[in-house]
């Protein structure tokens, strides 16, 4: 990520989750704390089902009266709709502003040039009137500015950034080994914890009762945690949905993700699992990393 180039980040979606019993509302739902959200602290969460399998993941932002949850943008009807089943009596309006708001992200070191900023995961200013954070997984990925469509390329003009081809935001997240495209083909193959969202930032431990709380504890306090969501580095062929992935007929794993940027369930701390190794799936040569930030 270069200094001066912006990602327009328009695969994201923007919901925001507002009133009286917002905070608690949200409290009640999500995997992280967020007592931990204010004005200059954003963070990582999800969503997850009773069992704690993955359903949605989102950065959760202050803003004004209530809070910002940036999405990947194929989840956002999704998300709308399971916090709006939630929503029962609470005193909450939940509106999707994905046509409003836009996501841009910027290089790491440009966002500590704005005065202000500290480079603590999550920290959070205005620029202007918009929240201007640190990404709260992984500082590698930058800054996040979510802002007004029709005020985005005068800002952007402004603060000499130029726009950038996604792609290669999209890539380095991928090297770095963490999913933003395509969440939707995740929900429930895998719990919340196998997707490495303690390390990511987005499971708080020391929370109250939460939706998947008791399967996600009972997986850490026990040592469960056998398999990771990992990033596949495709060597030649063609990766399919759900195809197993295997080497001398061992099964390791299976790709839950096929698309430009690849991920699968593998079983990381098998003997036969060794990420120097060529792995096989049914028509494919493949390689799999543990990113350097997994413990």
């Amino acid at each position: 990520m270069n200094f001066q180039s912006v990602y327009i980040l328009e695969d994201r979606g923007i919901l925001y989750v507002n009133g009286n019993d917002a905070k608690d509302f949200l409290q009640n739902l999500i995997s992280n704390d967020i007592e931990k959200v204010n004005d200059s602290n954003s963070c990582f969460a999800s969503l997850l089902s009773p069992q704690g399998k993955f359903l949605f993941a989102f950065i959760i932002i202050k803003h004004k009266s209530g809070y910002f949850l940036d999405c990947d943008k194929s989840q956002v009807e999704g998300l709308f709709k399971q916090l709006s089943a939630y929503k029962l009596r609470s005193k909450i309006e939940i509106l999707n502003l994905s046509n409003e708001f836009v996501v841009a992200a910027i290089n790491h070191e440009k966002f500590l040039s704005f005065k202000d900023t500290k480079d603590i995961l999550g920290y959070t200013i205005k620029y202007r009137e918009d929240p201007l954070l640190l990404d709260p997984r992984n500082k590698n990925l930058g800054g996040r500015l979510i802002i007004n469509l029709e005020k985005l390329y005068l800002s952007l003009k402004k603060l000499e950034l130029k726009n950038d081809n996604i792609d290669n935001y999209y890539k380095y997240s991928h090297k770095l080994g963490i999913p933003q495209k395509n969440l939707n083909k995740l929900q429930n193959k895998l719990f919340g914890i196998e997707c490495n969202f303690e390390e990511l930032n987005g499971i708080d431990f020391k929370k109250g009762c939460y939706v998947g709380q008791e399967n996600t504890a009972r997986i850490k306090l026990k040592n469960k945690l056998s398999k990771r969501l990992l990033p596949i580095e495709l060597v030649e062929g063609k990766l399919n949905e759900n195809d197993t992935i295997h080497i001398n007929k061992i099964d390791v794993g299976k790709v839950l993700i096929n698309d430009e940027y690849p991920y699968a369930l593998i079983k990381y701390l098998d003997d036969n699992f060794n990420q120097e190794d060529e792995f096989k799936s049914e028509n494919a040569t493949l390689k799999i990393k543990i990113p350097k930030w997994i413990n």
